[in-house]
């Protein structure tokens, strides 16, 4: 496995959760970090942590991923602090709404715009990078992104669509980098999701006892494991809690 000490990163929808956890981890590993995210004093309080705790630098970025010049610019100033791009983490999602009967147009494009749209902004303006690096592309995808889900379809379908365009790019590029897909199931983190479900309305970490449900540490130990490997490269990787297959 490659080190990745010294080499640069950015993470999207860093400022917690499974991204605040895969900066750490990429820092823990040496790498400087550039943290995208729209909350910028969330941001800040990570870079004082980290950089208190490893010696690495943390570039704050704040940025909506649906604004196609911001990520843009993301990029462009990572590469311009840290002389390169070697990883980048897409990472930025959000589940609303609900059913589809439900669902109100604003909530179908908002979702639309940051699980996709993002998606696309990101990985078009880092290829020509990861391509001089020989660098990694992870995609943050879902259990929802692999099996038919009865609550919130259109964020599962975002998920199908993520994982998709993941495969799909590395059939075009995965010559040039790493393109990897992981999958985590329910992630103890801020996040909820609509739809009429025993997992609407709360966030995951006051839904689940620890154990119950995925760490955000461990899906970014599984980041880190794939952006690690060269040349050969992790495809999809799947994290799921140990009884996410009982009863089904």
């Amino acid at each position: 496995m490659e080190s990745l000490d010294g080499k640069s990163a950015i993470v999207t929808g860093a400022s917690a959760g499974i991204g605040a956890a895969t900066a750490t981890q990429l820092a823990k590993e040496g790498a400087n970090v550039a943290v995208a995210a729209r909350r910028e004093d969330r941001l800040n309080e990570l870079k004082d942590e980290l950089e208190a705790r490893y010696d690495t630098v943390i570039e704050v970025v704040p940025t909506d991923v649906t604004d196609e010049a911001a990520v843009a610019a993301l990029v462009e100033a990572t590469v311009e602090q840290f002389g390169g791009l070697d990883v980048l983490v897409n990472n930025a999602g959000l589940a609303q709404g609900a059913d589809v009967e439900s669902m109100t147009t604003e909530e179908y494009r908002t979702m639309m715009s940051v699980n996709c749209d993002g998606m696309f902004y990101a990985t078009r303006a880092a290829i020509p990078h990861l391509r001089e690096s020989s660098g990694a592309l992870i995609f943050l995808g879902s259990f929802a992104g692999k099996f038919p889900r009865p609550f919130n379809p259109v964020y599962a379908a975002t998920k199908w669509w993520t994982r998709g365009f993941a495969k799909s790019v590395s059939a075009q590029v995965g010559t040039d980098m790493g393109v990897t897909v992981i999958n985590p199931a329910a992630v103890r983190t801020e996040f909820t999701v609509g739809g009429d479900s025993d997992f609407s309305g709360a966030p995951f970490e006051e839904l689940f006892e620890p154990g119950e449900a995925v760490e955000p540490e461990e899906v970014a130990e599984s980041i880190v494991f794939a952006a690690k490997q060269s040349p050969s490269m992790v495809s999809e990787l799947d994290i799921y809690d140990r009884g996410k297959f009982t009863g089904l």
